[in-house]
């Protein structure tokens, strides 16, 4: 039986416009990831649930955004939006109480930092480098993640130092777009050259490419793709570009085959290397197809699956885990195997 013949029965992907000459592909080329598992990562940025998984009532992996819902730059694709469901903590002190309150109450396993940037695409964490130390030390096991914007490698060498376990950052491969979308004077060699910083520190580097980030268009992907296999990268994580999200009328919703084919093409560059599809694509009937593709293209992870998509991976014989953490950052799973899982009881 082939891959669409196999998931024929999934009643979340009844009415799905599927393109099966896609899916035939990614069953040709299967044979080096098929038994690669892949993880299901439910952080509790937000409450989850679907047909096949359940989120964790605990606050175990937040996100905090050091600007409150502020940023400079608002660009055209985000508008400061994605800020809006972190936790503020606009002074170190305010992260500092927060994150032992929920190490004492909420089964903290880790967190993510964020923040608006200022003009120049850049986020000054130095103020907090001191606080992220101090909470390193006395948890250990916590693991921090940080959103660092564009950044130099003095900077990401204070990262490292501070105890932060993992780095993420955009990578832009078109010129277009940094001007057009994120009305910002600097160039594809600078977003280059923040990647060639962060990966020469001991921490796990995840570079998140936009697939649409153009308006929708594809735009830009191929060379970012390029940028990212010539390091040694942790884990490259895609997400989709959200018109709701978005300036009003400006963004239209990317195909879900042109999706599927970069999702083909980051599995063939980056060999090996995790590829994961992160928290941000459109909902609905497009994140199901979308989250199927990804689980036929060979992708190691995706961050709330869509309805259906458990059922997907066991339909084609994939192996899954389950972790409530930040995709790029693993800290306990579970799985149909009992692993145990990182939520508190």
């Amino acid at each position: 039986m082939n891959w669409s013949d196999s998931i024929k029965h999934i009643e979340e992907l009844e009415d799905a416009e599927l393109n099966h000459d896609l899916i035939s592909r990614f069953e040709r080329e299967s044979a080096s990831h098929k038994d690669r598992p892949i993880r299901f990562s439910t952080p509790t940025f937000k409450e989850y649930s679907s047909s096949d998984l359940t989120g964790c009532s605990s606050n175990s992996f937040p996100a905090f955004s050091i600007t409150g819902g502020g940023c400079a730059l608002m660009c055209d694709h985000c508008q400061a939006k994605i800020l809006d469901p972190m936790i503020a903590t606009v002074k170190p002190e305010i992260l500092e109480q927060k994150v032992r309150d929920l190490v004492l109450m909420q089964n903290l396993q880790g967190f993510l930092l964020s923040g608006g940037s200022n003009k120049r695409n850049e986020i000054d964490y130095t103020r907090y480098y001191p606080v992220i130390e101090k909470l390193k030390h006395e948890f250990p096991h916590l693991k921090i993640a940080i959103h660092t914007a564009l950044t130099n490698e003095a900077a990401a060498k204070q990262m490292e130092s501070a105890g932060v376990d993992t780095a993420m950052m955009d990578v832009i491969g078109a010129q277009e777009t940094i001007r057009d979308v994120y009305h910002l004077d600097r160039s594809v060699d600078d977003f280059e050259a923040t990647l060639a910083a962060l990966t020469s520190t001991s921490m796990e580097i995840s570079p998140h490419i936009v697939i649409g980030l153009h308006y929708g268009k594809i735009l830009g992907e191929a060379n970012a793709l390029d940028i990212v296999s010539r390091y040694d990268v942790g884990a490259l994580v895609l997400v989709v570009i959200m018109p709701f999200y978005s300036k009003p009328g400006t963004f239209v919703t990317p195909s879900t085959s042109d999706v599927g084919e970069i999702f083909l093409e980051a599995r063939k560059r980056m060999g090996n290397k995790q590829v994961l599809l992160g928290c941000a694509r459109p909902p609905g009937m497009h994140k199901r197809i979308t989250d199927t593709y990804a689980v036929m293209a060979g992708l190691d992870g995706i961050a709330f699956p869509a309805d259906g998509i458990v059922q997907v991976a066991q339909a084609i014989k994939r192996p899954f885990t389950q972790a409530h953490a930040c995709c790029s950052i693993k800290i306990g799973n579970i799985a149909g195997s009992g692993v145990k899982s990182s939520c508190a009881a």
